[in-house]
């Protein structure tokens, strides 16, 4: 069942094509890679999806409802999460208070009677910490729960924000190169995580990534972006046999 459908979606900018009569489908419980050259369209794809930029033509559907006009905070409270290729955390907070802010969607109680810790309030508070102490414990970072986000690694940073991410409680994860910057180990990691995620969470991920090799390790589906335009999609054995994928892409600085 196809959870997010990319409509013959179409992103202009002045008299600039960013994307063009982009369609294919995000099949619900699957990995689904985004790949391509750099200024392919790809992020300017995730900002369609995640609010941020509105189609000029076309339209995304998440279950079956349209997300053009909405707002990101709006999205994201239907179940879609999104990390960042830089990160985006705030580095003077601690991991749980990192994470604490992903859960905002959750929070519900009034200004009052979270200013005075009682109640509903306190209850929501605990509840909301357990939720991020899983998290924690599911992305292996207990010992780094009460650090300072800027004094850890850059691979444990990039956790962090995957668990910020999680902390939402998402139906669709949107990755944006989750494993940039990262050595072997981190980049097996990360790729650990992320298959234990849709696996054990019952998340599908939607992913950008110029790794091929954990493209082409844990994807289900891949689809290819040129000049943004969609040139292929589907499994990766098929993808990465494809002449216009290899001329384009796999096999350009050869």
């Amino acid at each position: 069942m196809a959870q997010l459908e990319i409509q013959d979606v179409t992103l202009n900018f002045g008299g600039i094509t960013a994307l063009a009569l982009v369609d294919f489908k995000v099949q619900k419980g699957h990995i689904h890679a985004l790949i391509g050259p750099n200024g392919a369209g790809k992020t300017s794809l995730f900002n369609i999806i995640s609010g941020i930029y509105r189609p000029s033509e076309g339209q995304v559907l998440f279950e079956g409802r349209t997300l053009n006009t909405m707002k990101p905070h709006r999205i994201a409270a239907l179940g879609i999460a999104r990390t960042f290729q830089n990160i985006e955390l705030f580095q003077q907070m601690t991991v749980i208070d990192n994470l604490m802010l992903g859960r905002h969607l959750h929070m519900k109680t009034g200004l009052l009677s979270g200013a005075l810790f009682y109640g509903r309030a306190l209850g929501e508070e605990q509840n909301n910490r357990l939720r991020v102490e899983e998290i924690i414990d599911f992305l292996e970072i207990e010992k780094h729960r009460k650090q300072p986000v800027g004094s850890l690694p850059y691979g444990i940073q990039k956790r962090v924000e995957l668990g910020r991410a999680l902390a939402n409680d998402p139906k669709l994860l949107l990755l944006d190169e989750p494993v940039a910057g990262m050595n072997v180990e981190e980049t097996e990691d990360i790729a650990r995580f992320v298959l234990d995620i849709k696996e054990e969470l019952d998340v599908t991920i939607f992913m950008v990534e110029h790794d091929m090799g954990v493209v082409m390790d844990i994807a289900d589906q891949v689809t290819v972006l040129d000049f943004g335009q969609m040139i292929a999609d589907g499994p990766p054995e098929e993808v990465q046999a494809d002449p216009r994928v290899i001329e384009s892409y796999l096999g350009e600085g050869e």
